[in-house]
C-alpha cells in the first residue's frame, strides 16, 4: 500500500513562494501520474496540476488559475514529486494534497483517476 506524506506548506505572505514535497513510501510510481490538488474552506476539492509518469515523458498539466506561477516535478529516483509555487495569492490558500493515480501515465487531471492520498499541507497565504 503505497503512503504519500506532504511537507512543505505553511504561512506566507502575499507574493511569495513556497515549495511542497510529497514523498512516497510503499511503492514507487515513476510510471504513475502524480497529481496535485487543493481545497479551501467550504470549497470542493480542484485539481492544481499534474506530472505524467516515465511513459509520457513527464508531461505536465496546470489549472489555469496557478499556469505561469506553478511547477510541478517529480525525482524518481527518491519517489519524490514537489510542486514549486511561485508569486502566491491569498487565493491559493488550501490545503494542498499530492496523489499517485491508479495506472495512468498521462497527465490526467481527474480524482477518481488517482487511487493513494496524502494528508494534505495547509498554506496560507497573508494579503
Amino acid at each position: 500500500q503505497m503512503q504519500l506524506v506532504e511537507s512543505g506548506g505553511g504561512l506566507i505572505q502575499a507574493g511569495g513562494s513556497l515549495r511542497l514535497s510529497c514523498a512516497a513510501s510503499g511503492g514507487t510510481f515513476s510510471n504513475d501520474a502524480l497529481g496535485w490538488f487543493r481545497q479551501a474552506p467550504g470549497r470542493k476539492r480542484e485539481f492544481v496540476a499534474v506530472i505524467g509518469g516515465s511513459w509520457s515523458g513527464g508531461a505536465t498539466a496546470y489549472a489555469d488559475s496557478v499556469k505561469g506561477r506553478f511547477t510541478v516535478s517529480r525525482d524518481n529516483a527518491k519517489n519524490t514529486a514537489y510542486l514549486q509555487m511561485n508569486s502566491l495569492k491569498p487565493e491559493d490558500s488550501a490545503v494542498y494534497y499530492c496523489a499517485v493515480s491508479s495506472g495512468y501515465a498521462g497527465a490526467v487531471k481527474l480524482e477518481l483517476q488517482y487511487a493513494y492520498w496524502g494528508q494534505g499541507t495547509q498554506v496560507t497565504v497573508s494579503s
